[in-house]
């Protein structure tokens, strides 16, 4: 991904009213971010845990969505979730569900997509083994780096189908 600019982000968002784009608690550490290893910038409001965002690159320009956390009840240590995006399995909530509203008319009736997704937003640094899951008994694909990147931009892409739909 090529480096983004606060400006940049703010205006990416498809599936929030400008009001609340201007109002999100951005990364503060955008000009130290490892741009060539993400597919895609993914992080947690700090302020605000139910909130979280993702910006991408497609078709020449950026999207961004606003997701809404699901918060779990009592979370199973032992049991581990799967990403949706980068197949990435973790124990302890590691993996959850997020929400985004879906723009135009879907959206302003209320309606939504979800995904399981990695609860901090790592997925390109997971995709890449620049990052580790807490615990033991990480699955072994046969896949190479570049084929696991192609599969979760493919599956980045199909959830902003959705949400852009």
């Amino acid at each position: 991904m090529r480096p983004v600019t606060e400006d940049d982000i703010r205006a990416s968002f498809v599936n929030c009213s400008k009001g609340e784009a201007k109002r999100a608690n951005l990364p503060k550490d955008l000009a130290d971010l490892p741009w060539e290893d993400l597919d895609f910038l993914g992080w947690r409001d700090p302020g605000a845990p139910e909130r979280a965002y993702v910006v991408a690159e497609r078709d020449g320009g950026l999207v961004g969505i606003a997701l809404r956390v699901t918060s779990g009840g009592l979370r199973n240590f032992t049991q581990r979730s799967m990403c949706s995006l980068c197949l990435t399995t973790q124990t302890g909530g590691g993996v959850g569900l997020m929400t985004a509203r879906r723009t135009g008319e879907a959206g302003r009736q209320g309606n939504s997509v979800g995904q399981y997704l990695c609860g901090d937003l790592a997925c390109s640094l997971y995709t890449r083994g620049k990052k580790q899951t807490a615990g033991s008994g990480v699955i072994e694909e046969s896949l190479t780096v570049e084929e696991k990147v192609a599969r979760t931009r493919a599956n980045l892409h199909s959830f902003l189908d959705k949400v852009v739909a």
